[in-house]
């Protein structure tokens, strides 16, 4: 994959002088609290294998090469910490499985994972992203993460697996490709298992995906994806975990060759009809696509971007309660493996995906049945109305009163008023008080009520999307992390 910089040199030289001091690194140390502290324009240097430790906050850490936790080791990190991940060497940092990373912040000293080079120089791809490793299912067989050598293998028969604790984590500008056709994502997930914690998360200028996961049944919560290259919530190899409140953004004018979708979920590339099906189950995301249309003018857009929902080869995942607005296309149910899921009554019903009650606007078609799949699109049509789905496409779904309706303010949208990267502002407001959004949640779905899924969502919130009167995102985000001063 080829990386098209995200941000023009004007004004570079100007921001870049105010922050021209020379690094100078230190060696890592295996202490619970590395002694003395580090000033500002220094770093602890953590690389290789790493033992159990604690990261201070009162440090600062650089990522150099691909750091492991090794089975057995933990590494703990204080809230308020910050971790560079070091462009030069594609810095990454690896949990295998066995380890565990105990990253716990708070909505006031959140746990931030970045880029070390200097404000205004920060560019998606600077480093490799943070891969978490578990022993949960997954339907490949001793399947190991694209790039990292050793080969880091995942997967397992323990579906309570707990790798740790991410909770109120920032992951900016990661997600590089570290040999051709291997990527890592801004946070890459294989086989996490239910005893992990994974919540109120932000994935900002991701490389490739914003969030991957490879197998595994961890639930996650308050995910937010943010300005990514490739697609924000990417599923696959069986994954059945339970995701509640989710939002991404995307940047209008770029996207991966390999198409950028919101959510793309998949079984196996292989579309292997004997491995055990993703069925993971979504509810309330707020997905806002590259596309906005203002004063009857339809902004431009990457032609990578495809569709606002990409279903692949025998996957069975659910979505329920969510809005998907901006993208091109809202739907695709790709190759003939894909529908029958959906609506065939023999198929067992822990193995039979539900899409209901979500609101899809897009900017050409609503609804396209994939090159590979049988399914036409007058019945995937059908199927989403009789599950009380809206879908919209063109110009009508498009404009600014559309929104308002929902209840989404145009302004979220990163491409209105052609916004340069540095331009969203840091103090939006999610906050859904009207429109259609503001009520007409549905929980009474039996995939709710299904084992390892009960009590899992939480069912009190009448909203569609992932926002009623409260914002989540204040006080622990970051929606400008190129100028931001660590």
């Amino acid at each position: 994959m080829k990386f098209e910089f995200l941000f023009n040199n004007v004004g570079k030289q100007a921001v870049c002088a105010l922050f021209a001091a020379a690094l100078t690194f230190s060696a890592c140390s295996s202490d619970s609290n590395p002694e003395p502290t580090t000033p500002e324009d220094t770093y602890v240097v953590l690389s290789g294998n790493i033992a159990t430790q604690t990261l201070s906050a009162r440090n600062k850490y650089l990522l150099s090469g691909q750091v492991f936790v090794r089975s057995g080791q933990v590494l703990t990190i204080e809230p308020g910490t910050i971790i560079a991940g070091e462009r030069s060497s594609r810095g990454t940092l690896i949990i295998d499985r066995g380890g565990q990373i105990m990253a716990e912040g708070t909505a006031t000293a959140p746990i931030v994972f970045t880029s070390n080079q200097a404000p205004g120089d920060r560019d998606r791809g600077d480093w490799g992203g943070i891969v978490l490793l578990g022993r949960a299912p997954v339907n490949l067989e001793n399947p190991s993460v694209e790039g990292i050598t050793p080969a880091a293998q995942y997967g397992g028969t323990s579906e309570d697996d707990n790798s740790g604790v991410m909770s109120y984590v920032r992951v900016e500008f990661a997600g590089i490709e570290l040999t051709p056709n291997n990527e890592t994502n801004g946070i890459t997930l294989g086989a996490v298992g239910r005893g992990t914690t994974f919540n109120h998360i932000q994935v900002s200028y991701g490389g490739d995906d914003g969030i991957e996961w490879f197998g595994g049944n961890v639930n996650g919560d308050h995910l937010i994806v943010f300005g990514t290259w490739d697609d924000c919530f990417d599923i696959d190899n069986g994954f059945s975990g339970n995701l509640q409140f989710g939002l991404s953004v995307r940047y209008p004018s770029y996207a991966d060759q390999s198409e950028s979708n919101g959510f793309e979920w998949d079984t196996d590339g292989d579309n292997n009809l004997a491995r055990f099906k993703t069925t993971a189950v979504a509810s309330n995301f707020t997905m806002i696509g590259p596309a906005i249309r203002t004063n009857d003018v339809n902004n431009s857009i990457s032609g990578n971007y495809r569709y606002a929902v990409d279903l692949r080869r025998n996957v069975a995942g659910s979505i329920f309660n969510s809005v998907f607005v901006g993208y091109p296309n809202a739907i695709r149910m790709n190759q003939s493996s894909v529908f029958p899921n959906y609506v065939n009554s023999s198929v067992d019903n822990a193995d039979r995906g539900v899409i209901a009650n979500n609101i899809f606007y897009a900017r050409t078609a609503g609804v396209i049945s994939g090159s590979e799949a049988t399914a036409p699109v007058a019945s995937i049509t059908a199927y989403l109305a009789a599950n009380a789905n809206t879908v919209g496409a063109g110009n009508d779904f498009q404009t600014a009163q559309a929104y308002q309706a929902l209840g989404i303010n145009p302004d979220l949208f990163f491409g209105t008023g052609l916004r340069v990267i540095t331009q969203y502002p840091s103090t939006q407001n999610f906050a859904v008080t009207s429109g259609t959004l503001a009520t007409g949640a549905n929980f009474d779905y039996p995939k709710f009520r299904e084992a390892n899924r009960a009590n899992e969502f939480d069912t009190s919130v009448a909203y569609r999307g992932a926002f009623g009167a409260t914002d989540w995102t204040r006080g622990w985000t970051e929606f400008n992390p190129v100028m931001a001063a660590y």
